[in-house]
């Protein structure tokens, strides 16, 4: 079968200044970064800041109020077209790390509409009737997405626990007029924390300056002061709010996660050794480990072949256990290293159902090369596979006698979603941060999306964008003139980019990655050009790719700092970046009517009475 070629690029401590960063930047125009004051003009009648709520209340602890998956939606014509992308973001992570999952509506009783109204705000708990969770303008983000979908399923914000006193100091004195509800709690019998700890990563949580009176003042301040920084972050998921979230809903294994392996366990997640091949791996304790490396100063584990022994082309294949896949696309992801001769190599293959419910047809899906590079490096492997298999690593000595060392493989995810249109590799990013000004800009090579439309992203690893935790990097995205230019549609209109700063977290269920991303329509420039035209027509030429690059948009508030420094972004020193360039125009016209509802006087739950609506900021910087 033919599958997409993706493209893998590592770049070094390079500043590239061959397109003026001042006049080639714009910024993507996003709502005002601070408070909730997003939700200010809402006419819906607000309590605890972005919550609107009639008499009575629906408590997340009553079960009568959880979702029977999958869950009906509709997406409304009203909405951005990049909402529309991000909602379907948001489901995917959804899938990943539950069991929650969503179908397009189909004439159900209860469903979620999404509209875009006055706000970001959502109903808690499944209300049986169908109800609206609203996506306004500059709610088109992954994470508010995925915060405002919690709210559906029935989560309150953080900070409304009742022993939140214990965690966090709230300074109503510091609080706006008449904006005190906002900082309410509620009793355990109403809320329930799901037996989890206070958590100051979640999603749900508030940031320090919400609803305050004086910029520079806090309205809420963390018990642990290393938390200050990290309350209200919007990258993900926290690990706590998808065990909370799997705990709700008795999720006990995700939808789209096939299989992921650190090899810290002895049974290396049952995978076995060939009885075809002349070697083994070895499952290798060492400081080489990409597992915990660089965050601890004990030993992993890893598997390792030797290529400075033995003969040349002897080689070794390790199998995964059978997988059943409900899909027909999946992606393997996994970081290797390869130390030894240039000639060793390492392929990857499937083995597949050869329709007698054997798993033995063989297909070679990616060969690698070893180079001079023998750092640890990612890889993605594309596969379209609709019966049960195996997936298999056979690692081949090159020249033993120009090798030093060997093939390494570590933290392998498998999960049945595509895998990204581009990766790059930016090595040393610590030292970039170190040395970087205000101008410094790193230009990636030129990427071509499926449809073949050259692309390509900068990065300002200092952005001049700033806020109390410190600066920020900002990523943007370009088109760039390639060699599909004449055959392909111009301008590229209704296609979503989207970039992904990756958190290398072992585990990919507890990965908070950074993602952003706009929509490309029919806006013109200063000068009255298309701005998604035809780069050779609108850019500038770029002699260190040879080709035009068009006007880069994004964001200088892509990441903080702080956050990179903390998490897993830049392991190895590594900043690994994702990139997609996705079709749309099959969601323009989207919305489907509503089926009549039918009433039964005897069975009537009377919600008005009994609802919670939420209403949340986007992009608080409070």
């Amino acid at each position: 079968m033919l599958l997409p070629k993706l493209l893998v690029f590592t770049v070094l401590a390079t500043a590239l200044h061959a397109i003026p960063v001042s006049t080639r930047i714009h910024e993507v125009e996003d709502e005002p970064n601070f408070n909730p004051f997003i939700n200010l003009g809402a006419k819906t009648r607000l309590i605890e800041g972005d919550i609107a709520i009639p008499p009575g209340r629906v408590g997340l602890i009553n079960p009568l109020y959880r979702w029977k998956f999958p869950i009906p939606y509709i997406l409304s014509d009203s909405l951005d077209l990049n909402a529309k992308g991000a909602i379907h973001q948001a489901f995917e992570m959804y899938r990943l790390k539950s069991c929650v999952d969503f179908k397009p509506y189909e004439g159900e009783k209860t469903y979620i509409k999404f509209e875009k109204r006055d706000g970001c705000w959502s109903y808690v708990g499944d209300l049986q009737n169908g109800q609206v969770l609203s996506l306004g303008s500059g709610c088109d983000h992954k994470a508010v997405i995925e915060h405002e979908l919690l709210h559906a399923l029935g989560f309150y914000h953080t900070q409304s626990r009742q022993d939140r006193d214990d965690y966090v100091k709230i300074w109503l004195d510091q609080v706006t007029e008449g904006m005190e509800h906002n900082f309410n709690k509620y009793d355990d019998s109403f809320v329930t924390d799901l037996n989890t700890p206070y958590d100051y990563e979640s999603v749900m949580h508030y940031r320090p300056f919400a609803f305050n009176k004086d910029p520079n003042i806090p309205t809420i301040t963390t018990n642990i002061p290393e938390f200050f920084n990290i309350i209200g972050q919007y990258l993900d998921f926290s690990e706590m709010d998808v065990v909370r979230l799997n705990r709700m809903y008795n999720c006990s294994s995700t939808l789209t996660l096939l299989d992921q392996c650190t090899f810290e366990n002895i049974n290396i997640c049952g995978m076995i050794q060939s009885s075809t091949d002349d070697a083994d791996w070895v499952h290798l304790k060492t400081s080489e480990d990409h597992t915990v490396g660089g965050q601890c100063r004990d030993l992993g584990y890893t598997m390792h072949f030797d290529t400075s022994t033995g003969t040349a082309e002897q080689s070794a294949v390790l199998e995964s256990r059978i997988l059943y896949p409900k899909r027909k696309t999946q992606c393997l992801q996994f970081f290797y290293k390869m130390t030894g001769s240039q000639m060793d190599r390492l392929e990857i293959w499937s083995k597949t159902d050869n329709g007698t419910g054997t798993v033995h047809t063989l297909e070679k899906l990616q060969t690698i090369w070893a180079d001079e590079d023998k750092t640890w490096k990612i890889a993605h492997v594309p596969m379209q596979i609709g019966a049960k298999f195996r997936y298999a690593f056979q690692a081949v000595r090159g020249d033993p006698a120009k090798s030093e060392g060997g093939i390494f493989i570590d933290d392998i995810s498998l999960t049945e979603t595509l895998c990204p249109a581009a990766v790059w590799r930016i090595q040393n990013f610590s030292r970039i941060l170190e040395t970087a000004n205000y101008n410094t800009a790193l230009y990636s090579p030129r990427f071509y999306s499926p449809e073949g439309y050259g692309f390509g992203i900068l990065v300002r690893p200092l952005s001049g964008y700033s806020d109390y935790t410190g600066e920020y990097t900002g990523l943007y995205f370009h088109l760039a003139s390639g060699e599909n230019d004449t055959v392909l549609q111009w301008p590229a209109v209704n296609r979503q980019a989207t970039i992904v700063v990756m958190d290398q977290d072992p585990d990919i269920k507890l990965r908070m990655s950074s993602a952003r991303s706009l929509t490309t329509d029919m806006s013109t420039d200063e000068g009255g050009k298309l701005i998604w035209d035809n780069p050779t027509n609108v850019g500038t030429f770029d002699p260190s790719c040879g080709c035009y690059r068009g006007i880069s948009w994004g964001w200088g508030s892509f990441i903080k700092h702080y956050d990179l420094r903390r998490r897993n972004y830049l392991k190895n020193d590594d900043l690994i970046i994702f990139v997609d360039f996705q079709d749309l125009t099959s969601l323009i016209n989207s919305e489907v009517p509503v089926a009549p509802k039918k009433v039964q006087k005897d069975s009537i739950l009377y919600l008005h009475d009994a609802v919670t609506l939420y209403k949340c900021n986007p992009n608080r910087s409070d």
